[in-house]
């Protein structure tokens, strides 16, 4: 689909002269427009070009009063084109439509006889918000790249085969994902994938880390604030939730939601309405939530500090990311682009890793996972003497309580160890485990003989 840089409004109304007053209308304020008699063919023009705005009937040939039509073609205009801001209008308005147009999605609510500085300024404002949202998007989408988010996706093992598999499944649906795992497993890039691969995607993804949110300040930052809600309030405030209306809200670290503040985070989430703080007027909002956090959040609701009733709206569906660890295939693949990444950036082009640093980066316990991972790269890209990454220049920190526990090991049991996992890993299979160990097959036999360990099954 195409798109001018002019705005382009879509108008569908039954009655040819309302469609043309309304088109002399915009035509006057130098917005252009295309009208349509009715549903079928406003869905066939939305897939058929891009538009800035739709400005919809909401009755038509099957009654004239109920509004049905208007809310289904509504329900599927979000549904062809999920980015399109739509207005309705009726001659018929009244409060319960108005409400259920506003539930299904619509942006703005126009009745009829209509009044033309109002409708320009809502079609405008319209207009401008998705503007705005595309600009965002682009900036987004072009940020990830600059960042190699795509190299934080690597999923060579089987581990992290089964949680992308399981994320493209969830991404279709409308409901809430609570992402679990250690700190930096990549949640945030999990929670950028879900909406990337969502109807939701052109619509946009706002952040937000709950760590980071003094309780002193939460409802203004997540709902807003009116100007003079409290002594410093010299303007409105719009709210995280009202940023995120139509698109895809992330809650990092949600374990820290202070227990004052609960209530009033489970009220959005179960009938989407909330109030901007020093405002008496309700507000709705269509967001999906993604949440995540490396806190055992069944263990904070027997202890007190977590509503139960919460955890259930957050984790509807739920993602457990595997530490590094437990996907040790990935390592190397991930070593490389990190590497690659930060040797660009540092004019260090040709810089690969040696043997040596690939078979210590496997052995590693890596307690930050691939936040580690990533900043080992860099330093190493900023040390390396030479074009070859030894294992020496890896410059490993301690070890933590989150890596294997080789504390009190001999090397011989530490080299058992690490086969017998590869082999666990990759259910017997010698020549996968031997490839994740960054060793010859034959030189896997001898330490299945030295170390008296058997593979089921095999026979070679």
């Amino acid at each position: 689909m195409a798109r001018e840089s002019n705005p382009m409004v879509l108008l569908a109304d039954d009655q040819v002269d309302v469609r043309e007053a309304l088109r002399l209308l915009l035509k006057a304020e130098g917005i252009a427009s295309v009208g349509v008699a009715d549903p079928a063919m406003a869905l066939d023009a939305v897939r058929r070009r891009e538009f800035s705005c739709a400005l919809i009937d909401c009755n038509y040939s099957r009654d004239t009063t109920s509004g049905e039509e208007g809310i289904e073609l509504l329900e599927q205009l979000r549904q062809a084109a999920p980015e399109l801001p739509v207005v309705a209008m009726t001659a018929w308005g009244n409060v319960p439509l108005t409400v259920e147009a506003m539930r299904r999605g619509a942006a703005d609510f126009i009745e009829k006889p209509w009044d033309n500085a109002r409708l320009v300024s809502v079609l405008r404002a319209q207009i401008a918000l998705g503007e705005s949202a595309r600009r965002q998007r682009r900036l987004e989408a072009e940020n990830a790249l600059l960042r190699g988010d795509v190299g934080e996706c690597i999923a060579e093992s089987p581990a992290m085969r089964r949680v992308l598999a399981l994320v493209e499944r969830v991404a279709l649906s409308d409901a809430n994902v609570l992402v679990l795992g250690e700190n930096g497993t990549g949640k945030g890039v999990i929670a950028e994938r879900i909406h990337a691969l969502s109807p939701r995607a052109a619509r946009s993804l706002v952040k937000v880390n709950m760590g980071g949110i003094a309780e002193s300040v939460f409802e203004s930052e997540m709902f807003g604030h009116v100007r003079g809600a409290y002594t410093d309030a010299k303007g409105e405030r719009i709210g995280r939730f009202e940023l995120a209306d139509g698109g895809t809200l992330f809650l990092d670290e949600i374990g820290n939601v202070p227990a004052a503040q609960q209530p009033k985070l489970l009220r959005v989430l179960e009938d989407g309405e909330f109030e901007r703080l020093g405002s008496s007027r309700t507000q709705r909002v269509d967001v999906r939530l993604v949440s995540a956090t490396n806190a055992d959040l069944a263990t904070e609701v027997a202890e007190g500090r977590f509503r139960r009733d919460l955890l259930y709206r957050l984790n509807t569906l739920e993602v457990r990311l595997p530490p590094l660890r437990e996907r040790r295939e990935d390592i190397l693949p991930m070593a490389r682009v990190f590497l690659a990444r930060s040797a660009a950036r540092y004019g260090r082009d040709g810089l690969a890793l040696a043997p040596s640093a690939e078979r210590a980066l496997v052995a590693w316990g890596w307690p930050g996972n691939v936040r580690e991972l990533q900043h080992l790269m860099e330093r190493a890209a900023l040390l390396a003497e030479h074009d070859q990454v030894s294992a020496a220049a890896l410059a490993f920190g301690p070890p933590t309580e989150a890596g294997p526990d080789l504390d009190g090991m001999t090397l011989e049991q530490a080299e058992a160890m690490l086969v017998k996992r590869a082999l666990e890993r990759h259910d017997g299979n010698l020549q996968h485990a031997a490839d994740a160990l960054g060793i010859t097959r034959q030189s896997l036999y001898r330490r299945l003989e030295k170390h008296e360990l058997r593979v089921a099954g095999d026979d070679d």
